[in-house]
């Protein structure tokens, strides 16, 4: 995941920041853990993760069509 994240945005996190935000994430009932394989510890999102996903989604791309507009020549 740090590598899908560093590939994404240019800029690799800090374990700390990763797992501070899988934590929040499963408290908040968005991820769910599935069963474990080897050394690594999988996740999926619940079905309200993706109802969140799915928002924070379109809000993104709201901010994306106004910003393209502004840039826009007149």
């Amino acid at each position: 995941m740090l590598d899908d994240i560093e590939q994404m945005c240019g800029a690799r996190p800090g374990p700390g920041t990763l797992y501070g935000a899988i934590a929040r994430l499963e408290q908040q009932e968005l991820i769910e853990p599935l069963a474990t394989e080897d050394r690594r510890k999988p996740y999926r999102l619940t079905q309200a993760g993706q109802q969140a996903f799915a928002a924070k989604l379109k809000t993104l791309q709201r901010i994306v069509r106004f910003s393209a507009r502004r840039l826009a020549p007149a």
